[in-house]
C-alpha cells in the first residue's frame, strides 16, 4: 500500500508563523487502484451475505479490469494529482461533496458545539466571545496563531482562512464559498464588522474603528446592551430573511437572485456575507443541555444565517455555543478556535488586541425590502424548516462512571473501547450490526481534511457474537474484544495515512460523471488510450449499485468525536433513515454524547443509550484484573 511521507521541515527557531508549513507538508497519498480494490472488498464483506459478496466482487472486477473504466478514471485522477498546481487529489472532491449537496444545510450538514457553562449574563458573555473572536482574528492576520501539531508533526492550517468573513453562497447546481485569502480578495479579511441577530432582526456592528483601532471589551458590551434594548423596545421581525438559508440550495439561489435586484437588499447581503462572524442573541433560556443543543443545531425562529461559517449563539441565561457551516471547516480547526476564545483571560483581551475604550461602537439595523412574493417565500421557508425539524429526534447521553483515564489503565485505546461498546449496544438494540462511519482527521497532509473510516470488521462481528454467546469463556471474550480493538486502531491508522477505499472510489465516479463523453469510444485523449463502449461503461458502473457499495455506505451509526476541555456537547443531524448520529466526547473521567435520529425512533435511541451504558460498564469489568 502507498505510505504517506510523514517527513516535514523541522520547526524553525522560535515559533513558526501560522502558514509556515503551507506547501511544505506531504501531499495526501493517492491510493493505488489495486489497493483500493482489495480494501473495498475487505471493508464491505462483513456486512454482506455470501451471495452479496459474490455479486459485489463480480461488479468490482468489471470496474477494475485492465483498460476498464476504473483504470481510465484513475489515470485521469493521477494526471490531475501530478499537476504542480494540485495540492491534493481531493481538491475537487471536497467542493463537490460539500458545496454540491442540494438539500438544506441547516440540520443536514452544519454541526454545533455547546460551550462549557459560565456564570455570567447574556450580554457580558456575548461581548467576551465577540472580543475574543476578534482577538483571534487579529492574531491570525499577523500569522501569530500557533501551528497545530500532532506530537512533532505540523498540521495543515489552511482551514483557518475560512473562519472569518466566510459565507456559503447558494448556487443552482453547486454552491460557492465567498471568502478572503482568495484570488478575488487576497490576504486576510479587511472587514471591521460583525452581524448581530436579535429577535430575528439583523444588526451590523463595528468591532474595529475606521483608524484600525479595535473597540474595547467594555465598549462592545455596551453596544450589545444597546442592541438588546433596541430589540426589546420594538417587535420581532415579521419576515426574517434568515429563514431563507434553511431552504434547499437551488431554491435559495433563485430567491437570493430576486433579493439582489434591490440595491438596499444587495448592500445588506454584502454586509452579512463579509461580516467577520455572527453573534446570535437568543430570547430563550433553555433549561436543559438537550434543549440548548437542539437550538444550536436547528434554531428555527429566523435568528440564524446558516450559510455563515461561524454563528456564535448566546442564550438569555448565558449558555452559549456555536453553529458551523461545514464546507470550509472541520471540527479540529473549530476546536482550536473555540478553545482559544473560551480560555483567554478576559482581562488580557484588550491589551492583546491593542484595543482601547472609544465609546460604544456604531451599529445599524439591516432592513430588507420585501414585496408580497418575497414575504410568501419567507413564510414558506419558515414553515418548511419547522416541519423538517419535527422529523428529527435527539437525546443527550451522559456517562459519569469513567472516561479515558480509566480505559487506558485497561490497556486499550479509549476510542476503540467506546466504538466497540457502541456496536454491542446497537446489536442489543436493533438486533443487527450495521454500517458505521467514523471521521478520521488527515491534517498532516496538504489540504488534508478527513478520511471516511468504516468500522465494521470481521473482528468486530466476532467480538459481538462472542460477548453474546452463552458458552463463551471470559478468556474468549477478552481475546475477541482486544482483537476487535486492535483492528479498529490499525484501520484508523491506515485512514490517517490515506489508505482507505471509499473516497477514492467516490471520486473515480465523480470523474466519470463530470465528463462522461470523455471516456466513450472514439473520444479518449491520447493519454487515456482506447475508449469504452456504452455497454462496457454501463457494466462498470454496476459497482455503484452493488450490495457492497450500497450497504457499506448505508449508515446505521454515523459517528465523530471532538476532544476538548471547553465544550460539553458536540452534535450533528442523522445522515439517513434508521441512522443514529453520534457526536461524542471522551473526557478524562466521563463521556458526553449527542444523539440524533429520525422521528419515531425515540424508543430505539432510549434503548440504545441504556444498552451503551451497560456495555461500557460490562466491558470495563471484563478487562479488570481479577482481585
Amino acid at each position: 500500500m502507498n505510505k504517506a511521507n510523514q517527513s516535514a521541515e523541522p520547526q524553525p527557531t522560535g515559533k513558526a508563523k501560522t502558514f509556515y508549513y503551507q506547501g511544505k507538508l506531504p501531499k495526501v497519498p493517492l491510493p493505488a487502484l489495486e489497493d483500493t480494490k482489495d480494501l473495498f472488498m475487505e471493508w464491505c464483506s462483513p456486512l454482506l451475505t455470501k451471495a452479496e459478496q459474490d455479486a459485489t466482487a463480480t461488479a468490482l472486477e468489471e470496474f477494475m479490469k485492465k483498460g476498464g473504466l476504473g483504470e481510465k478514471t484513475h489515470t485521469a485522477l493521477e494526471q490531475f494529482n501530478n499537476n504542480p498546481e494540485t495540492q491534493s487529489w481531493l481538491d475537487i472532491f471536497w467542493p463537490s461533496r460539500y458545496l454540491g449537496r442540494r438539500d438544506p444545510i441547516a440540520l443536514n450538514a452544519n454541526f454545533f458545539f455547546l460551550f462549557r457553562h459560565q456564570d455570567m449574563s447574556q450580554v457580558k458573555r456575548a461581548a467576551l466571545i465577540a472580543a475574543a473572536g476578534l482577538n483571534y482574528k487579529l492574531k491570525l492576520d499577523k500569522e501569530e496563531i500557533p501551528v497545530a501539531m500532532n506530537r512533532d508533526t505540523p498540521l495543515e492550517m489552511d482551514q483557518v482562512k475560512y473562519l472569518f468573513s466566510a459565507t456559503r453562497i447558494p448556487g443552482e447546481t453547486q454552491d460557492s464559498l465567498r471568502s478572503f485569502y482568495s484570488s478575488a480578495q487576497p490576504g486576510p479579511s479587511t472587514a471591521r464588522h460583525i452581524i448581530v441577530f436579535y429577535k430575528s432582526h439583523i444588526y451590523e456592528l463595528e468591532l474595529v474603528a475606521e483608524d484600525g483601532t479595535p473597540y474595547s471589551l467594555s465598549d462592545i458590551e455596551l453596544a450589545l446592551s444597546h442592541i438588546l434594548e433596541a430589540g426589546n423596545n420594538g417587535s420581532p421581525e415579521d419576515y426574517p430573511v434568515g429563514h431563507l438559508t434553511t431552504q434547499p440550495r437551488a431554491k435559495w439561489a433563485k430567491i437570493r437572485a430576486d433579493l439582489l435586484k434591490s440595491p438596499q437588499n444587495k448592500a445588506n447581503l454584502d454586509s452579512i456575507e463579509t461580516a467577520l462572524f455572527a453573534i446570535n442573541l437568543e430570547d430563550s433560556a433553555p433549561e436543559t443541555d438537550l434543549e440548548a443543543c437542539n437550538q444550536l443545531l436547528h434554531g428555527s425562529d429566523g435568528n440564524r444565517w446558516y450559510d455563515k461559517a461561524l454563528q456564535l449563539i448566546i442564550f438569555k441565561n448565558g449558555k452559549a455555543g456555536i453553529n458551523i457551516e461545514h464546507c470550509g471547516l472541520d471540527g479540529t480547526t473549530i476546536l482550536n478556535f473555540v478553545d482559544y476564545i473560551l480560555e483567554i483571560e478576559p482581562g488580557s483581551i484588550d491589551q492583546s488586541s491593542a484595543a482601547r475604550e472609544q465609546g460604544p461602537p456604531p451599529f445599524k439595523l439591516l432592513s430588507f425590502e420585501h414585496d408580497d412574493a418575497m414575504k410568501q417565500q419567507i413564510a414558506t421557508a419558515a414553515a418548511e424548516f419547522e416541519q423538517l425539524t419535527t422529523t428529527t429526534a435527539t437525546s443527550c447521553f451522559d456517562f459519569k462512571d469513567f472516561g479515558s483515564n480509566h480505559i487506558k489503565t485497561l490497556k486499550m485505546s479509549p476510542d476503540a473501547f467506546v466504538q466497540c461498546a457502541m456496536q454491542l449496544a446497537h446489536k442489543r438494540t436493533k438486533g443487527f450490526i450495521g454500517a458505521t462511519y467514523e471521521s478520521i482527521a488527515t491534517r498532516q497532509f496538504q489540504h488534508g481534511r478527513t478520511e471516511a473510516m468504516r468500522t465494521i470488521t470481521p473482528e468486530v462481528i466476532t467480538f459481538v457474537d462472542t460477548i453474546e454467546s452463552p458458552t463463551a469463556t471470559r478468556e474468549d471474550k477478552i481475546t475477541s474484544f482486544r482483537n476487535a480493538a486492535q483492528k479498529h486502531g490499525q484501520r484508523a491508522k491506515n485512514c490517517q495515512q490515506g489508505n482507505a477505499p471509499e473516497q477514492h472510489l467516490w471520486e473515480l465516479l465523480n470523474i466519470y460523471n463530470r465528463n462522461p463523453e470523455k471516456f466513450r469510444a472514439g473520444l479518449m485523449g491520447k493519454l487515456m488510450g482506447k475508449g469504452l463502449s456504452q455497454s462496457e461503461i454501463d457494466k462498470a458502473l454496476k459497482l455503484y449499485e452493488s450490495p457492497g457499495w450500497i450497504k457499506m455506505r448505508s449508515d446505521a451509526l454515523s459517528t465523530s468525536s471532538a476532544p476538548s476541555p471547553t465544550i460539553i456537547y458536540f452534535g450533528f443531524g442523522s445522515t439517513g433513515p434508521g441512522c443514529i448520529g453520534v457526536g461524542y466526547l471522551v473526557r478524562a473521567d466521563e463521556m458526553n454524547c449527542y444523539l440524533s435520529t429520525a422521528q419515531g425512533e425515540e424508543q430505539a435511541v432510549a434503548s440504545f443509550m441504556e444498552n451503551w451504558r451497560s456495555a461500557l460498564k460490562e466491558l470495563s469489568e471484563l478487562l479488570k484484573e481479577p482481585s
